[in-house]
């Protein structure tokens, strides 16, 4: 098993910059990727970011690219999502996932996720 727990999230003004964090622990070793989703009222979960456990590869969504930075802390076991240049569009709870294997891109690919941490943006 593996277990995520998010934090950092809040209220933020429109141009303005967040952290969100996710810790990791239990069977981390079996990680091969952890990404970020979010997920805004009424729309489907999507890819935000992700991360090779090793921290070797990061991969982005066209909608974080050139704001948004995925970082990882070995000696932590936590990864972050630092996100600069915040819209109201980027409101939503942002969630954390675990991939063994798949498709870093898929939500479905992810067997474990985090509670979620709400990101609110004003405009």
């Amino acid at each position: 098993q593996v277990q995520l727990v998010e934090s950092g999230g809040g209220l933020v003004q429109a141009g303005g910059s967040l952290r969100v964090s996710c810790a990791v622990s239990g069977r981390a070793f079996s990680v091969y990727v952890m990404g970020w989703f979010r997920q805004a009222p009424g729309k489907e979960r999507e890819f935000v970011a992700a991360i090779t456990w090793s921290g070797d590869s990061t991969y982005y969504a066209d909608s974080a690219k050139g704001r948004f930075t995925i970082s990882r802390d070995n000696a932590k076991n936590t990864v972050y999502l630092h996100m600069n240049s915040l819209k109201p569009e980027d409101t939503a709870v942002y969630y954390c996932g675990a991939l063994r294997s798949g498709s870093f891109y898929q939500k479905y690919a992810y067997e474990y996720w985090g509670q979620g941490t709400q990101v609110t943006v004003s405009s």
